[in-house]
């Protein structure tokens, strides 16, 4: 059962009272990791992937059989300063196609085997312009948080959250500048394709807000609200309701680690059941896990968001598991061991 909170320092408070993993489940793991027939390390960082994720899960022989995949989407006032080659509209169109079925993340949430839900979050009402203002109030970064702390489901073994939302990129880099420091150049990308004006413009935009609100955001959460947007509070929620229920996280592209920076910023250890899916083609990504301490799963170039770096390395965590939690033993194999 999940706690409530009605408000961000509840939030805070409950962040700092989470567990860490099962430590009776990890030594079982690594047991057994030491009796399966192969080498030891053969398998290379499958072997370390299953103990993780055993001590997350509190047994020893885990599985991996119900993934869950959210995506949340949202829309940014910031858009107003053409930090994107795609209008806003295209937001709302595109949670139709995810309804649909049309969408890459449709595809490799079918291939992974993981249940699918989309959670757009107030699309008639954009979050104001970072740099005239906040981007949310309190309230609202609330609301959003707590979307996604309650979109995740208590039955699910794998936790992967993924975003869509014209100019997040924008709002992604903003908060990763505003958390990690260096210039804003550092961390804003293209995006959606913007062109060399645009590359220039959006970077303007990054400085202008991290400047604005450089004073007064005393840790994740404040920066969040002040230059995030609702579908990157809802990741946040999400991954935060994931780590009080020992649901470990794979975490997405540059996007989604924006959010994960605000809850380890607020709270160091926030992470520990969470491993980077991918490292994506944004430019600030590959910095920012290091920021994070995430070594990625995969490395493919893509930036597309939507989950799907993240839905891919399913694959690669199931395989760790499956290897683990299936292979026979020396002794159950009757083959002598080292």
């Amino acid at each position: 059962m999940l706690p409530d909170f009605s408000d961000l320092d509840a939030f805070r408070t409950i962040l700092n009272s989470a567990t860490g993993p099962d430590s009776t489940a990890r030594d079982a793991a690594i047991a057994r990791d030491g009796q399966l027939t192969k080498p030891p390390g053969a398998l290379g960082r499958l072997e370390e992937l299953a103990i993780w994720y055993a001590g997350w899960r509190g047994t020893g022989r885990p599985v991996i059989e119900a993934p869950h995949l959210l995506v949340f989407v949202g829309n940014h006032g910031v858009c107003a300063q053409g930090v994107s080659a795609f209008p806003a509209e295209v937001t709302v169109q595109m949670v139709a196609n995810f309804n649909a079925g049309g969408a890459a993340i449709n595809q490799l949430a079918a291939l992974a085997g993981a249940r699918m839900s989309v959670h757009a979050l107030d699309l008639d009402r954009p979050t104001a312009d970072f740099t005239q203002g906040p981007a949310m109030s309190e309230g609202e970064c609330l609301a959003a948080l707590q979307s996604g702390w309650h979109a995740v489901d208590a039955g699910a073994d794998l936790l992967v959250v993924g975003e869509m939302g014209i100019g997040n990129t924008t709002s992604a880099a903003a908060i990763c500048n505003a958390l990690l420091g260096g210039a804003a150049s550092d961390w804003t990308g293209r995006g959606t394709g913007v062109d060399d004006a645009g590359l220039t413009n959006k970077t303007r935009v990054v400085a202008e807000g991290v400047a604005r609100h450089a004073e007064g955001a005393r840790d994740g959460l404040d920066v969040l609200t002040r230059l995030g947007g609702r579908e990157i509070a809802a990741m946040a929620g999400a991954i935060a309701a994931a780590r009080m229920l020992h649901i470990p996280v794979l975490l997405d592209g540059f996007i989604c680690g924006a959010a994960a920076a605000c809850l380890q910023r607020t709270s160091p250890g926030s992470l520990d059941h969470a491993l980077a899916g991918h490292q994506s083609g944004e430019i600030g990504h590959a910095a920012l896990l290091r920021a994070l301490g995430k070594e990625p799963l995969l490395t493919l170039g893509l930036r597309l968001g939507e989950g799907t770096g993240a839905a891919l390395a399913i694959q690669i965590l199931r395989a760790a598991v499956v290897c683990h939690s299936g292979m026979a033993t020396f002794a159950e194999a009757g083959i002598s061991g080292a």
